[in-house]
């Protein structure tokens, strides 16, 4: 049974950075898209960014393209959202998603199969 456990949320100020990790559990990821979601109070589920786990290429929306980077540890099979130059708008719920079988990393929420519970970041002006 495929897990996905988000860790690294918390408090930052406006500027500052975070590091989240999603460890997978569950079976081998070759073949997978790992992808990060977020979600803001009241808003739906934004596509940050998602990476091929064979291969580590990677994808981005536009709203962080350029300050948040996605990777990815085969050894420890854990994926990492690092989050540079933080805006009180990043502040939401971030989730991991995995898709298996994906040949393309796509922001369409429905095409992944699983869901870590997600960890709140939240950032301060």
């Amino acid at each position: 049974q495929v897990q996905l456990v988000e860790s690294g949320g918390g408090l930052v100020q406006a500027g500052g950075s975070l590091r989240l990790s999603c460890a997978a559990s569950g079976r081998t990821f070759t073949g997978y898209v790992m992808a990060w979601f977020r979600q803001a109070a009241g808003k739906e589920r934004e596509f940050i960014g998602g990476i091929r786990w064979s291969g580590g290429s990677t994808y981005y929306a536009d709203s962080v393209k350029g300050r948040f980077i996605i990777s990815r540890d085969n050894a420890k099979n854990t994926v990492y959202l690092q989050m540079n130059s933080l805006k009180p708008e990043d502040t939401a719920v971030y989730y991991c998603a995995a898709a298996a079988g994906a040949v393309i990393i796509t922001p369409r929420a429905t095409r992944y199969d699983y869901w870590g519970p997600g960890t709140q970041v939240t950032v301060s002006s």
